[in-house]
């Protein structure tokens, strides 16, 4: 009898000790619904103590509620998982004896994410020369996202480093359906044609957009160059008139201009311009050779022209 009594006494001692220690723990309580507000059943829940190894698991009911129990006191961690949603890691203070409650909702994922990472990865193998790596991503995004014109805009661009110009316009064009009003479309849409040798539709282009909504002027002044090459003089000083308008510190301008005037044998036009460009910019690759036409200008105004430049 002594030894069965001693058991008992035992036991009820483990009893009150276990009672104890249950009681000198906490617990994590919440409730899981999805970005409309509906409760979520079946999230994975892993609870992890930080700066520990002591971790707890638990899964939302019909109801969205779940409970993580018998925690030590501390910082816990908090990860939720669930097909096609998701909500960031969550941290939350375990007190003992006192229940901590969380509410978590959980959304599908930011496409703008995916997109992004996508994007920076095919930018820089466009600066590697992998074109058709690039064109790869690209395609997989239009493929998901057929509504926005940069996609297939950016296929152009892969297309058109790979001189493959009709693929080119063809990707082009789509990105032009999508959005007719875009300028960035239309100045690549006329790049391409340029770079195809089809300068007079680069130019109906070109003539068409509005030079207020152009930030580089790099394009129109290549126009503006084959313009003076084909001995458009008329033609290339009203363009050059009007990017020095829009881009009033654009000093090679002024270098083009007098070039264009030159070509019109509008010498005195062609001597100011070429004098504010060295002014402007006497240290520039263009310099020395509007030193060498000014002085033909000189001669030819002065009447000592010598059969140079012009």
């Amino acid at each position: 009898m002594k030894t069965l009594r001693s058991a008992i006494v035992l036991m009820a001692a483990i009893l009150i000790a276990a009672n104890a220690f249950a009681q000198g723990r906490g617990r994590i309580d919440g409730r899981i619904a999805d970005h409309e507000g509906k409760p979520l059943a079946g999230v994975q829940i892993t609870a992890q103590k930080v700066g520990a190894e002591e971790r707890a698991e638990a899964k939302s009911n019909e109801k969205g509620e779940f409970s993580l129990q018998k925690l030590s006191a501390g910082e816990w961690r908090l990860d939720f998982q669930y097909p096609g949603l998701e909500v960031p890691p969550a941290t939350t203070e375990v007190v003992a004896n006192k229940p901590a409650m969380m509410t978590v909702t959980m959304a599908p994922p930011d496409p703008m994410v995916e997109i992004n990472a996508d994007l920076k990865r095919a930018g820089a193998m466009m600066q590697s020369g992998d074109t058709a790596g690039a064109r790869a991503i690209y395609e997989n995004l239009y493929t998901k996202y057929p509504q926005p014109f940069q996609f297939p805009y950016a296929i152009a661009t892969t297309y058109a480093a790979e001189k493959n110009y009709d693929k080119a316009l063809e990707y082009a064009k789509i990105a032009a359906e999508k959005d007719p009003a875009s300028v960035d479309v239309k100045m690549l849409t006329a790049e391409i044609h340029m770079e195809a040798g089809r300068r007079e539709e680069a130019q109906a282009i070109l003539e068409s957009i509005d030079l207020k909504e152009v930030q580089d002027p790099l394009l129109f002044i290549n126009a503006g160059i084959v313009l003076i090459n084909n001995q458009k003089s008329e033609e290339a000083v009203r363009l050059f008139d009007r990017l020095i308008e829009r881009f009033p510190t654009e000093n090679s301008l002024y270098y083009y201009r007098g070039r264009a005037h030159l070509v019109g044998q509008n010498l005195p036009e062609a001597k100011a311009d070429l004098e504010k460009f060295i002014s402007l910019a006497p240290a520039a690759r263009e310099a020395e050779d509007a030193k060498r036409v000014l002085a033909e200008i000189d001669k030819a105004l002065s009447g000592k022209k010598d059969g140079g430049l012009l």
